[in-house]
């Protein structure tokens, strides 16, 4: 993962960088467990269908039964989020930091719910982290920064 994230990191070959994005939420997805594997799609079919309850049933079993796994505490952050039940979504990246600090789309999703709780600062610090760590996070993450500076760090004269 070490390589990937220096490929990543490394604005010099842009095919290369999009390509380790890709390698590291690949492996990232990847639980190790068929059982954990069909929770985490079951839990996919239910958001999408937008039955989050049920969607957190399935991670609640996810995260029970593989607590190292975390891509499903980032999943279920999502779903806390999408109910704007923002503390439980944080306290679920908090947990996915703990177990990859590198977790670019978490620290992106900290510096939405700063941003939807009005914690500028905050919400500016986690995106520019994550965009630090991945330079081809969507452009959603650098209109935000965009938007974010002028009102943290004040007008340029």
């Amino acid at each position: 993962m070490d390589e990937l994230f220096a490929t990543l990191a490394d604005p010099a070959n842009d095919a290369r960088g999009r390509a380790a994005e890709k390698e590291i939420q690949r492996r990232w997805s990847r639980s190790g467990s068929a059982t954990i594997d069909l929770l985490m799609s079951w839990a996919q079919q239910s958001l999408a269908a937008k039955d989050y309850g049920r969607a957190l049933d399935f991670l609640d079993q996810v995260v029970m039964l593989k607590p190292d796994y975390a891509e499903g505490w980032n999943r279920r952050a999502t779903v806390f989020y999408l109910q704007d039940e923002y503390g439980k979504a944080l306290s679920d990246i908090e947990k996915v930091l703990i177990l990859e600090p590198r977790h670019f789309g978490a620290l992106a999703g900290i510096g939405t719910i700063f941003e939807e709780l009005d914690r500028k600062a905050d919400a500016l610090a986690a995106f520019e982290k994550a965009l630090a760590i991945d330079p081809y996070l969507e452009d959603d993450v650098r209109k935000s920064i965009d938007q974010l500076k002028p009102d943290v760090e004040g007008e340029q004269i």
